[in-house]
């Protein structure tokens, strides 16, 4: 089934119906702002927890389903002029529009990414805001919190995942050790692909590769070069993917 739309005033949203029946259901916020606001999910009784980061996503429980809504935040110089406010230049130019079909292709492609459910966006004069929803992946943990106990299957593994999203051809700008995540039967899952997208093959495989390194070192400086040498030996040896890009 497609993605769909509906648009209310200056809200306008992008949604799977097979899992969002209709953005305007009274257990829901009043469609709009709201949405963008995690006090609003809470005083519905929809937040089970929250997850650290910039805007903090929230955990949302919906009518049997398990959700996480996170907050496009900008990072930088950029957060000393406004931290949430974006430039209009189209609605399928937004943050949110962009990354929810890019979430959507990976997930039909059967890479492992949390399915997307819907992105929101609230749009003022020349700004807009906005914000992603995916399902949960109940269990996981960021692969930064897995790093002191790894095992080398593990860490094979998150090489062999990320060589499979190479061969699908997808630049991740923010490749690090917090958007890898692990399940419970250390299944590995890549998320946030804010700004990433479907190039050919390039010099941007390594630098992604580069930037894991230094999330590495960030994390656990002490054993970062024998877990980057694990996680490269599992990408060289993946097999490769001839659906490549």
């Amino acid at each position: 089934m497609s993605l769909s739309t509906y648009h209310h005033r200056d809200a306008h949203i992008l949604y799977d119906p097979t899992r969002l029946a209709q953005p305007d259901l009274p257990i829901l916020p009043e469609f709009g702002e709201a949405w963008l606001d995690p006090a609003a999910w809470a005083e519905r009784g929809l937040v089970v927890g929250s997850a650290p980061g910039r805007g903090d996503s929230q955990f949302l429980a919906v009518d049997g389903a398990d959700w996480v809504l996170r907050p496009y935040r900008r990072g930088g110089m950029a957060a000393k002029v406004s931290q949430s406010d974006y430039l209009w230049t189209g609605l399928e130019r937004t943050r949110g529009f962009r990354e929810m079909r890019l979430t959507r292709a990976l997930h039909q492609r059967g890479l492992p990414v949390p399915a997307p459910v819907a992105t929101i966006v609230s749009r003022h004069a020349l700004r807009y805001r906005a914000a992603l929803i995916t399902e949960r992946l109940p269990g996981s943990r960021a692969l930064a919190e897995r790093l002191p106990d790894a095992s080398p299957a593990l860490l094979a593994d998150v090489g062999a995942t990320i060589r499979r999203f190479h061969d699908a051809g997808l630049d991740h700008v923010d490749l690090n050790a917090r958007n890898l995540l692990v399940s419970d039967d250390d299944k590995v899952w890549l998320i946030d692909f804010d700004r990433c997208r479907l190039r050919p093959r390039g010099a941007w495989r390594q630098r992604n590769l580069s930037r894991l390194e230094r999330s590495l070192v960030r994390f656990s400086p002490a054993i970062a070069g024998s877990l980057f040498t694990a996680i490269v030996e599992g990408y060289q040896n993946a097999p490769v993917d001839h659906h490549e890009v």
